[in-house]
């Protein structure tokens, strides 16, 4: 807690060079552009703040994370974390800029500060990003309470487009749940918190890092085994299945056979039943190979019939049969035809012998111009 007025004044705030903490010496402006406001969470490896842009002329608010890992991880946990917190920040510039649900990236940067109560300086990284004024569904299923077939709907479609173009770019989320999926202002969903990412490119076919959020992550990520698109399929249906319910994922699963049991708590249809419990199975082979084919499940292609001729009923109600209409073809027409028939072939056969004598064309080609000029 720090009172410097001059933070509070904007036109001072535009100018200032530094301010540090009276008590750490820790900067105060990030990167001596950001200034922290409030906490907004925290997690195992960082630390989520609200913060404006003292460059924006209206100080606009941003999400500084802040990497500063637990002093009891060892070299390699440490050297792990700090790869997934830089890997983040590769894949919202990769992504963020180019979907309209995916926070933009504004910053990266390391900054190193003296220690607190110690004489070693301290190391962190910081992310800064869109700042999405709403509600995760986490916070709107505690507020509202279950949510209806439709509006889980909805979530499906749009956190499936979203993937859609997710693992296009071949990369896998692995941490979809729903205090990661918010909800705008203006009821946009966005899919947050890209800090367990995995770029398929980069190592395909390589071992996932252990990274995952229990109850959400299927079997192959739990185990440490390769990661697919149908991996983050598998935890969006979770998500859903929690949404339906408001019970979270360990009093849904049965590990006792190894199955979900989630329909005694809530009544949907048939259809988007099927579709949850084949986003969940356990074998990522058998569920819904992309995101692609889950929103093709969800909105199959109806066929519109060929409409049919209304049948014709007489006065006394039987239905008649349409009637086919044919035109009497005299005998002196049939004539006229054929004599003029005979008349093209007449010609056709002077201008073949014509041409033979004059270009010495063969019997053939005359053949395929008589074709031709007949046709």
């Amino acid at each position: 807690r720090n009172n410097f007025t001059d933070l509070e004044d904007p036109m001072l705030l535009k100018t200032v060079p530094q301010k540090f903490c009276t008590t750490c010496g820790m900067p105060l402006i990030l990167d001596g552009r950001y200034l922290p406001e409030r906490l907004l969470g925290k997690g195992g490896f960082g630390t989520a703040f609200l913060a404006k842009d003292r460059r924006s002329p209206t100080f606009k608010y941003c999400v500084v994370k802040q990497f500063q890992p637990s002093s009891d991880l060892s070299p390699q946990q440490l050297a792990t974390a700090q790869n997934l917190f830089e890997r983040e920040a590769h894949v919202l510039e990769k992504l963020g800029n180019q979907h309209p649900q995916i926070p933009d990236l504004f910053a990266y940067f390391p900054l190193e500060a003296p220690g607190w109560q110690s004489s070693k300086p301290q190391q962190f990284f910081y992310i800064v990003q869109e700042y999405i004024k709403g509600e995760n569904l986490e916070t709107e299923l505690a507020a509202k309470g279950q949510f209806s077939e439709i509006e889980v709907r909805e979530v499906l479609q749009e956190i499936l487009k979203i993937l859609e173009f997710v693992h296009d770019h071949d990369v896998i989320h692995r941490d979809i749940k729903p205090s990661n999926i918010m909800r705008d202002d203006q009821g946009r969903l966005y899919l947050l918190d890209f800090g367990a990412v995995k770029q398929v490119t980069q190592n395909p076919g390589g071992i996932s890092t252990g990274i995952y959020s229990l109850g959400f992550a299927p079997p192959e990520q739990m185990r440490g085994y390769t990661v697919f698109p149908s991996t983050d399929l598998y935890a969006l249906a979770a998500t859903c299945l929690v949404l339906l319910t408001g019970k979270e994922p360990q009093e849904l699963f049965d590990s006792y056979s190894d199955q979900w049991r989630w329909k005694q708590f809530v009544s949907v249809s048939d259809e988007l039943a099927s579709i949850l419990d084949k986003m969940l199975l356990p074998t990522p082979s058998d569920r819904f190979g992309s995101a692609t084919q889950l929103l093709t499940a969800l909105n199959p292609v109806s066929i519109p019939p060929i409409p049919q001729p209304s049948p014709v009923v007489s006065s006394s109600g039987t239905q008649l049969q349409p009637a086919v209409t044919s035109r009497f073809i005299s005998p002196l027409e049939l004539l006229s035809r054929a004599a003029f028939t005979g008349f093209e072939f007449g010609v056709l056969a002077c201008l073949g012998l014509a041409l033979y004598q004059k270009f010495g064309l063969s019997l053939i080609v005359l053949s395929m111009i008589s074709l031709i000029a007949i046709t």
